[in-house]
């Protein structure tokens, strides 16, 4: 082997690695923003959140991060806390709850941002329409308050003669009382 060939292997072999490492993809990270604490949102939703990443093929610090903003209640911490998660700039933001999804939507055109609210997300000002959301929002909405009526409609043609749903004491434990 002559010199120059060696000095051309020798020098392939050792930026080898390098190349490798170059074309290894980086760890995803996603930014999670919610108004509430940690204990508001409760561990089922959590799991199932970090399940629904797994069966994607997302591992928490495996092959994603997740950057975790908890406003404790203060709306007012949003703005900082969305603004933060752009200058991080993490590769999509999970917004829970319609205020968070606003002030993401408000601090960023362009990292995409994934919401889950209980209103309509038109009527909040989210998405331009559920058929084409536009921008770079996208979602789901259980539609808590536009569903309500329907289940009150149906509970009371199940039960005809109920004219109690409920008291107000009993709101707090999440119970529904019928009374006929």
């Amino acid at each position: 082997m002559k010199r120059r060939e060696f000095i051309a292997l020798a020098g392939g072999a050792a930026a080898w690695p390098l190349a490798v490492r170059a074309q290894q993809k980086a760890i995803q990270v996603i930014g999670f923003l919610r108004s509430t604490s940690p204990g508001a949102l409760g561990p089922p939703v959590l799991t199932a959140f970090h399940q629904g990443l797994s069966e994607t093929g997302y591992v928490e610090e495996q092959n994603v991060t997740i950057e975790y903003r908890w406003a404790e209640g203060s709306y007012d911490r949003l703005p900082a806390m969305a603004a933060d998660l752009v200058s991080r700039k993490v590769d999509l933001i999970v917004a829970s709850g319609p205020p968070s999804a606003r002030m993401a939507k408000s601090a960023t055109s362009t990292i995409p941002i994934v919401f889950s609210v209980g209103a309509d997300p038109v009527a909040e000002g989210l998405v331009a329409s559920l058929a084409r959301p536009g921008g770079n929002l996208t979602g789901f909405s259980i539609l808590i308050s536009e569903l309500m009526p329907k289940r009150l409609e149906l509970l009371l043609e199940l039960v005809p003669q109920a004219r109690v749903l409920g008291k107000p004491e009993q709101r707090a434990h999440s119970r529904l009382t019928i009374s006929t």
